[in-house]
């Protein structure tokens, strides 16, 4: 029998329910993961027009890990990536931060009409950039996204997983400790799926701290250090066995409640 889980807004997930793939990539960042937090999120709430999008979220991000935030839409995974970058301001609590932070936007945010060519929207990457060492170039990260050749492409040229790409390619420039990442896997192919995983991985194990937003549970529990469970509030948060193991006990208690 599958496992149900209702959250606040009628949410049914099946997230305990999927199968576990002893892959160990959920390990990847271990070894270099610091025990101090780059990133501490402490009783953050926000509202839009009176209406609340999040409350009291409480979340530490540490150095080399890959941290996947799930949840259904309109659960406040965007709004938390946009606090934490700086575009909004928190109603209340408090945001820390050790280092810089670059924010990958949903692919739909961006004007894909724009004259301009792959290379020169990497490259736009280096105006936000506080990085004072050694500097990158496009061509290397259009290497390590799986772009080379596409740098004279126009930007309305590029398929979907493209586009998804060079956005990333473009986070990366700007060289900073820690990513957020909006839906970076959605609505593209299995192969550009795993293949910015992969890019994902030598990130986190570079030392990068990364916090990725995504509808993909199976992918979160399988892919991922660290898994954040997002419904306008944190539901559970740890490894992915540790989040599993929560989200079965929540639906058991709610279980004998229904029932008793």
């Amino acid at each position: 029998m599958i496992p149900i889980f209702m959250t606040r807004r009628g949410f049914v997930s099946a997230l305990v329910s999927v199968p576990r793939q002893d892959q160990g990539l959920h390990q990847l960042g271990v070894g270099i993961a610091s025990a101090i937090p780059s990133l501490s999120v402490r009783g953050v709430s926000y509202d839009y027009d009176n209406c609340s999008a999040i409350k009291s979220v409480d979340l530490d991000l540490h150095p080399g890990t890959l941290t996947a935030l799930v949840g259904p839409n309109g659960a406040g995974k965007s709004t938390l990536l946009h606090l934490i970058q700086g575009r909004l301001r928190a109603n209340q609590g408090t945001i820390e931060s050790n280092g810089s932070i670059a924010l990958m936007p949903q692919r739909a945010s961006i004007d894909w009409s724009f004259p301009i060519t792959v290379t020169q929207m990497v490259d736009l990457g280096r105006l936000r950039t506080r990085n004072r060492g050694q500097k990158l170039s496009a061509q290397q990260l259009l290497n390590q996204v799986g772009l080379n050749g596409l740098g004279a492409r126009r930007l309305d040229r590029l398929s979907g997983g493209q586009q998804q790409r060079v956005l990333l390619a473009r986070a990366l420039m700007q060289q900073t400790s820690i990513l957020l990442l909006d839906e970076p896997c959605s609505a593209i192919d299995p192969p550009t799926r795993e293949h910015l995983l992969t890019v994902m991985r030598q990130q986190a194990e570079s030392g990068q701290t990364l916090l990725v937003s995504s509808h993909d549970w199976g992918s979160a529990l399988d892919s991922y250090d660290r898994v954040v469970v997002l419904d306008g509030t944190v539901l559970a948060c740890g490894t992915p066995d540790e989040v599993r193991q929560k989200l079965t006990d929540m639906t058991c208690m709610m279980g004998s409640h229904c029932c008793g």
